[in-house]
């Protein structure tokens, strides 16, 4: 069988990177210094090119390269035939040579995180197993690592799941001429941006559940001496279960290539000791800002207690975070051509509000993060809005997030946009449909003609995105009534904005810089 041309420098990769796992040039070296030692009447000669390979064949080093690197005529037809114009790709098949599916740039640095199957899913402990060509509830994992997304195929729901995939995360630093060069040791342990894992489950009606939503300090790979651990990852629920354990997932990291200087595990440790450190100082700050902020709201009004004005949200983890912190600047490129695609799209997902075991009349709260979200398909008005706004901002608008009420005093979020003119439009992100608000004048006299307002809100409590946090301080919280104008500060309170960028922004947890504007 014949190589094509363009397959050649595939080929030369995969040997190339072979040759390096096994570390083929410690062993040429070892092989050079005995043959050098043994051959005493040879010191002092010109070592030929025919003795040394003499000496690699007789040590068994050349027959045992070749072997590994055996391509089988039926195994490369059965490539081709599967999928013979298939693009390169990060997702990595469960074969014996499995990076031949992947274009690597030798200049880069890579994670291989291979799913190796999971337990102690004890929610599927009595059910039995499914018998061939039945339907039944599957497992899909999603992963995201930095600007790179990934997911797994569907497996059967068991006690012990067959969930054994293969992604391959390219690790470099994002910095201005960074971007080609191979990460070293040292750069990667700056790098604390964790890999995300969402578990969904999918039943027969193809209903989706947000199983556990994980993040994976990826680090600890850099203590081992072969580039290569094995780690177990507990999963634990989400919401009112977030405490509970939903099930094990056996995970192997490997480094590639692999490091000529490891990192010991203490300064490891430390490294991350100190990034918790820090980012529990800043919350901590930015909770004695807010409680200060809140008193002096307070202070201007009495009826300004009974606002809606969120500050912080729960996610589904149970972690209580600024929500500002929801909201990002996301461009959608080519995928979304303009804003009405985009609350569109947004619309499209499902609405449901977070399950809860029981029931009660308080409202359960839980705002999703946006992996969690996307991946799930459905969720509240709160995971719609910050979506909507996200999107909104990619497209350069001036956009907000409402958190005030509906009709009968309902709890509901919103997005707002603001034109150069001044004219303000609400997005419902739920339907898409879109409201032009006219502020009602309250000291006109009675027979002026008022303005009818057509969207179903009645009250705001407080607007922001990724950047901004403003508090209604007029007189009246009716949407009607309200004016939006944010730089005036008798109508809206502003929170510090570098108080907010502190603990909001992608560089204050993570090592991405800013998305630039």
């Amino acid at each position: 069988m014949t190589l094509p041309p363009e397959k050649a420098p595939e080929l030369k990769q995969i040997i190339h990177n072979h040759l390096m796992k096994i570390n083929i040039h410690g062993k040429i070296r070892e092989v050079l210094a005995e043959t050098l030692r043994d051959d005493s009447g040879l010191t002092n000669q010109h070592l030929s090119e025919r003795d040394f390979l003499h000496a690699l064949q007789r040590r068994g080093i050349i027959d045992s390269v070749m072997k590994d690197l055996q391509f089988t005529q039926q195994r490369a037809e059965k490539v081709q035939t599967q999928s013979p114009s298939r693009p390169a790709t990060h997702f990595i098949d469960k074969d014996e040579i499995m990076l031949k599916k992947t274009n690597i740039d030798p200049c880069r640095r890579y994670l291989y995180l291979q799913v190796q199957g999971g337990k102690a899913f004890l929610e599927h402990l009595q059910e039995p197993e499914p018998l061939p060509g039945q339907v039944c509830c599957t497992y899909t994992l999603y992963l995201h690592f930095r600007n790179q997304r990934f997911r797994s195929k569907p497996v059967p729901c068991a006690c012990e799941p067959d969930i054994k995939e293969g992604f391959l995360l390219e690790i470099h630093k994002d910095d201005l001429g960074e971007g080609s060069r191979m990460a070293d040791s040292t750069t990667m342990l700056s790098i604390c941006d964790p890999v995300h894992l969402v578990l969904i489950k999918i039943d027969t009606s193809s209903e989706t559940t947000l199983v556990s939503s994980n993040f994976l300090d990826w680090r600890i790979v850099l203590s081992s001496a072969s580039g290569k651990t094995c780690i177990a990852v507990e999963l634990m629920g989400v919401g009112s279960e977030c405490k509970v354990p939903a099930g094990i997932l056996t995970v192997s990291l490997e480094l590639y290539p692999p490091l000529t200087e490891t990192i010991s595990s203490d300064i490891i440790s430390t490294q991350q000791s100190l990034e918790r450190q820090r980012t529990a100082e800043k919350e901590r700050l930015f909770l004695v800002y807010a409680k200060q902020w809140w008193r002096e709201f307070l202070e201007i009004r009495l009826t300004n207690q009974s606002k809606m004005v969120k500050i912080f949200a729960q996610d589904e983890n149970g972690v209580n975070r600024p929500v500002c912190s929801y909201v990002r600047v996301l461009r959608a490129g080519r995928l979304l051509e303009n804003p009405r695609q985009a609350a569109r799209f947004v619309s499209l997902l499902a609405h449901e509000k977070a399950p809860v075991v029981g029931s009660g009349a308080g409202k359960h709260e839980q705002w999703c993060t946006l992996l969690a979200f996307l991946c799930r398909g459905k969720g509240d008005c709160e995971d719609h809005a910050t979506l909507l706004c996200s999107l909104l901002l990619g497209f350069g608008l001036d956009a907000y997030v409402c958190v005030g009420t509906k009709a009968k005093g309902v709890p509901h979020t919103w997005v707002l946009t603001r034109g150069t003119d001044g004219s303000v439009t609400f997005w419902e992100s739920l339907t898409a449909h879109r409201y032009l608000h006219q502020a009602i004048d309250p000291d006109a006299p009675p027979l002026e003609q008022q303005p009818k307002p057509t969207y179903p809100y009645r009250t705001v409590g407080s607007v922001f995105n990724h950047q901004s946090f403003f508090a209604n301080c007029q007189p009246s919280d009716a949407v009607e009534l309200c004016i939006f104008d944010f730089q005036n500060q008798s109508q809206w309170k502003a929170m510090s904005e570098e108080a907010l960028k502190s603990v909001c922004s992608p560089g204050a947890s993570t090592s991405l810089p800013p998305v630039p504007l």
